[in-house]
């Protein structure tokens, strides 16, 4: 099998052989940053569903009331929906962090 390849988009080749291998250290890391993202975005939904709460829309057009009603919800949704993405993210990499710590394990008591 080639280990160079190339790209779709160039020629330039692309060496499938020095990509970084995956570590605890690099999950656990991983999973901290996501999982911080995730916390801020939540944060920030939160601020976003406070203040929508707390202006309430006054409009004589039912149709602006109608476009800012959608505004509202594909902010919310947008922001929420990156918030939960950003969790799954960070409770995968500390999954994988874990696992591949047991089968360190399993690999050094077997010798």
């Amino acid at each position: 099998m080639n280990d160079k390849t190339t790209n779709q988009d160039s020629s330039v080749p692309i060496d499938e052989s020095s990509d970084k291998k995956v570590t605890p250290l690099r999950c656990f890391v991983g999973s901290i940053i996501s999982g911080g993202l995730s916390f801020a975005l939540y944060l920030l939904f939160s601020s976003i569903s406070e203040t929508y709460a707390a202006k309430p829309l006054v409009m004589s057009s039912a149709l602006a009331l109608r476009i800012s009603v959608a505004v509202r919800t594909l902010v919310t949704g947008v922001v929420a929906l990156g918030a939960s993405v950003f969790a799954f993210v960070a409770m995968g990499l500390f999954l994988l962090g874990i696992q591949l710590v047991v089968q360190r394990f399993k690999e050094s008591s077997e010798q």
